[in-house]
């Protein structure tokens, strides 16, 4: 079900290896966070959970897809249980993500109740979120996400703050997102992916 805006030109097959590579760039650069003391992946994929107990993090298996929403919920219940407090929610396919972006986001949360929101490129999706406590509000990732989470905060007076953060806010859903990604982006699984398929080149 990965990245279905890409199936007129990426086949099924290859859809799924480069969901696979955007997940293990975003996976290396969650785990290179300073700020972050603890790394886990919420998926029903087996191998994904399986790279994510490799590579040190907490794989929490959602057992089928529940749709993203329902399936950060679960992680954040998880999460909170064992005593997160700040929980920053990063979406899997923006491969540009370094340790150094989410360690801004953490650095801009603020003491207490809050929120960070890190918009997409068209800013009207939310890429990156931090929440305090985790599970303050429910996430409305989707459509109109970005002014959906700040209604969110403000219908239940949670202070929010949207900071702008170029390598984020470049996810992969549309061909002209590939060929963007491809002309700035530095050596990663993802551009590997791309490259071996022939969708762009440098």
């Amino acid at each position: 079900m990965a990245k279905t805006r890409l199936g007129p030109v990426i086949p099924d097959s290859e859809r799924i290896a480069l969901a696979e590579a955007m997940y293990r760039d975003v996976l290396a650069s969650a785990l290179s966070s300073r700020n972050a003391d603890l790394v886990a992946v919420i998926s029903s994929g087996c191998g994904l959970l399986e790279l994510a107990r490799a590579a040190g993090a907490l794989a929490i298996d959602e057992e089928y897809p529940r749709g993203l929403n329902a399936a950060v919920q679960m992680g954040t219940v998880e999460l909170a249980s064992r005593g997160v407090e700040s929980l920053c929610t990063v979406l899997s396919d923006i491969p540009m993500i370094t340790g150094e972006d989410i360690d801004q986001v953490f650095a801009t949360m603020s003491p207490g109740r809050g929120a960070v929101l890190v918009p997409s490129r068209d800013l009207s999706g939310t890429n990156v979120i931090a929440r305090s406590p985790a599970g303050v509000f429910p996430t409305r990732f989707g459509r109109q996400s970005l002014i959906r989470h700040i209604e969110e905060c403000r219908n239940l007076d949670v202070p929010w703050s949207v900071k702008h953060l170029a390598r984020p806010a470049l996810d992969l859903d549309l061909p002209s997102d590939l060929h963007e990604f491809v002309r700035v982006a530095p050596p990663t699984h993802t551009l590997s992916q791309l490259l071996r398929l022939g969708i762009a080149h440098h």
